[in-house]
């Protein structure tokens, strides 16, 4: 089988930029008083940021009076990082430049806010190499529902079935398949391992590196 896209995910895979959101969101929750629980916190990996903020106030109500203010909170704390804070994940850059220097149609579709895929995206240099960047923040969903990867591939013009979308988390890996597409799933390592999604996704990566590999062997874009 071959594909027309890529699709790629953001945060956690692109952009090793789940560690900073985790310290942002410590920073917040325990300025407040509270004890950042692992199981909070793992609810909300590859979610959208309301939904995860509304998640934030049930578990810890004195962060905001809703769930808009904390999430305002953490996107504010986040863009004040020094920009050196944000880093490209391992083989990211390689893999935008191979999707742009052989012209593969090419997207982000993320849980991030529009702003922030912005921020990162120029911090990177990718603002010319991936002119194609979607927000599910304008959904009536985030992820795992699949409406950002079927906006996504219409965007581009595109069948979901001829996309290859590039995951990290489960969520996203969740709505890659729910939108027909098929899903290369790269575990962000700093939270999550490979065989966490033996259950879900036989096809699952180490790294960018290794995707790369598997397109160009398999001549996946032919």
């Amino acid at each position: 089988m071959t594909f027309s896209a890529i699709i790629f995910d953001m945060d956690g895979l692109l952009v090793d930029s789940e560690p900073v959101w985790h310290e942002v969101e410590i920073g917040l929750i325990e300025s407040h008083g509270y004890v950042y629980s692992e199981a909070v916190r793992s609810q909300g990996i590859g979610m959208r940021v309301d939904e995860f903020a509304a998640i934030l106030q049930q578990h810890y109500p004195k962060l905001g009076d809703s769930a808009a203010a904390i999430e305002s909170a953490i996107t504010d704390g986040l863009l004040a990082l020094p920009p050196e804070r944000i880093k490209a994940r391992p083989g990211a850059d390689e893999i935008v430049r191979y999707a742009a220097a052989r012209n593969i149609p090419r997207a982000i579709a993320s849980s991030s806010t529009q702003v922030v895929i912005e921020h990162f995206v120029r911090l990177m240099g990718w603002a010319a190499l991936i002119p194609n960047r979607f927000s599910a923040q304008f959904m009536a969903r985030g992820k795992p529902a699949p409406d950002i990867y079927l906006h996504a591939a219409e965007r581009l013009g595109l069948p979901p079935e001829t996309c290859l979308a590039l995951e990290d988390s489960r969520a996203g890996t969740q709505a890659a398949q729910a939108a027909g597409m098929t899903c290369f799933t790269v575990p962000d390592l700093s939270h999550s391992t490979l065989e966490a999604f033996a259950d879900i996704n036989d096809k699952v990566f180490a790294d960018l590196y290794a995707v790369r590999d598997e397109i160009e062997s398999k001549a996946l874009f032919a």
